[in-house]
């Protein structure tokens, strides 16, 4: 079995770029504001795609999770935030995670 080198965050970031055509990628790890010694295990998404033009929300994360369908049993929690260019550049604004519940941090 090979491990790979590259960091969890890492290769989220590269099966995003690969599946989807970016215009703005930005994934925040959170792990750090949750319980539990897992340093990749809680993960933000931001993601701007013209591939999300007219795509309803739920289908977006659809696709986001079929994009990582390899990754997810490797990290706890994704949170999405998905745009098209046209309400990326009227919203330019992402909600703040909210703290965990679990744990006291």
């Amino acid at each position: 079995m090979s491990v790979n080198p590259l960091s969890m965050q890492q290769q989220i970031e590269a099966a995003l770029y690969q599946s989807f055509d970016v215009s703005q990628l930005q994934l925040q790890n959170e792990s750090h504001l949750h319980s539990g010694p897992a340093t990749e295990s809680h993960f933000k998404l931001t993601l701007v795609s013209a591939d999300f033009e007219g795509v309803a929300k739920v289908k977006r994360h659809q696709k986001v999770y079929q994009a990582l369908a390899d990754l997810m049993p490797q990290f706890h929690a994704l949170a999405l935030h998905t745009y098209s260019p046209s309400e990326w550049s009227q919203s330019l604004q992402v909600a703040e995670s909210p703290l965990c519940q679990g744990g006291g941090k």
